[in-house]
């Protein structure tokens, strides 16, 4: 049977569960219990109690299964990442399982999160019906409570009891310490480990310039930075790129900005701070109501680097502005900085002319600061070294 679009299944877990999965299969939560088998939680209890009393059509608790998801960067894996049991990211591994147990006509389909009032458990053949609008719904970057898309990105797969090993295809980890880690574990491990950070919202590459300095590769917004940094224009108009992105997923800050640019508060070389109301975890993580340790800071410095969107970016005024965050970083409570390569994308810049200008200003800042790389073009090599970055710095 085809199946549109999907490669593989997913099932999330601590590392230290991988040898026994290997050896007995993904286990439900029922078998667990039922046979006393130890295992190493990485989920929320009170989220793991609420699926024993949610049914299938057939009367079986969620418990009954095991789960699989067919996105595993959703929201709960955000959270499992961010406040599970296991603070570190290198300690969770994501199973890839052959597709063919979709083939099974004892699973059930869920058209999100399972255990969530919207979503539909749907029979093995109702379910097969519905996979080319999972994939669809699943296929994205970043999701929202209010659309929807938080719910149906955790769409599963529920196989009854056991998902026995030899389905088990390979393993996703955070990193190459993660690699290590479970290779030191299984030394005879014959499946395939692949480290995918972005799976597991790291930058995919990261350079340290100084001990507060560095320059990153990934996806700014899902920082852990205190503030986040969209370069905008000074007329109200977020059309593409960061600034886009920004409008969509977040669009409460669409809004103040174009406040700001009515009020003309924010101008070239005088960036404006947006706090919000909730925080990102707030927003990103599943059941956010019961988290104990989330951070309830997140704020957006929108900073010009042009005036009108049809221009291209102004490096004047980006130094401008730079020079106004060196002189008010702590002023306006800003303890954490993500920033993009300003102007250097849609802007037009030469990250070769933006890139030493930024390190001469953020080098002199005494709080965690990760610039991110510009997606639309490749960096060289050179120009990211330290001595090229922070040569004019130590000419200042």
């Amino acid at each position: 049977m085809r199946h549109p679009d999907i490669r593989e299944l997913y099932y999330i877990t601590h590392i230290n569960n991988v040898p026994s999965i290997l050896e007995r299969g993904i286990l439900s939560h029922e078998v667990i219990e039922t046979e006393n088998i130890p295992f190493t939680p990485i989920y929320n209890a009170e989220i793991v109690a609420k699926r024993h009393d949610i049914k299938t059509p057939d009367g079986r608790s969620l418990w009954s299964f095991a789960n699989l998801y067919f996105q595993p960067r959703n929201a709960m894996l955000y959270r499992v990442v961010r406040f599970g049991e296991s603070t570190d990211e290198n300690d969770i591994a994501v199973l890839g399982v052959q597709m063919s147990v979709l083939n099974n006509s004892d699973i059930f389909i869920s058209t999100g999160n399972a255990a969530h009032s919207l979503s539909d458990i749907l029979p093995a053949r109702e379910g097969i019906k519905m996979l080319s609008k999972i994939r669809a719904n699943i296929d994205k970057e970043y999701w929202k409570l209010e659309d929807g898309s938080k719910r149906e990105m955790m769409a599963e797969c529920l196989v009854p009891s056991m998902i026995p090993p030899e389905f088990i295809r390979e393993i996703y980890v955070a990193s190459y310490d993660a690699v290590n880690k479970l290779k030191m574990m299984l030394p005879q491990l014959n499946l395939s480990i692949i480290p995918e950070p972005k799976t597991f919202f790291q930058p995919f590459w990261k350079k340290d310039l100084t001990s507060y300095l560095s320059i990153v590769k990934g996806d700014m917004f899902f920082s852990r930075m205190q503030t986040v940094t969209v370069s905008v224009n000074c007329v109200g108009i977020m059309g593409k790129g960061l600034a886009s992105r920004a409008k969509y997923q977040f669009p409460d800050v669409y809004v103040a900005y174009q406040d700001f640019c009515r009020k003309r508060t924010l101008q070239m070389g005088k960036p404006h701070i947006y706090k919000r109301e909730s925080s990102f975890d707030y927003q990103l993580a599943d059941e956010p109501e019961t988290l104990t340790n989330a951070n309830s800071e997140t704020q957006f410095l929108l900073f010009p680097t042009k005036r009108h969107w049809k221009e291209r970016a102004d490096i004047i005024g980006i130094e401008k502005g730079l020079e106004w965050l060196r002189d008010n970083y702590k002023k306006k409570s800003i303890k954490s900085l993500a920033i993009p390569a300003l102007g250097c994308g849609l802007g037009k810049l030469d990250w070769r002319d933006v890139g030493p200008l930024m390190c001469k200003y953020l080098t002199t800042l005494d709080i965690p600061t990760q610039i991110y790389l510009p997606a639309e073009r490749e960096v060289p090599n050179e120009s990211l070294s330290k001595e090229f970055l922070l040569a004019r710095e130590k000419l200042s």
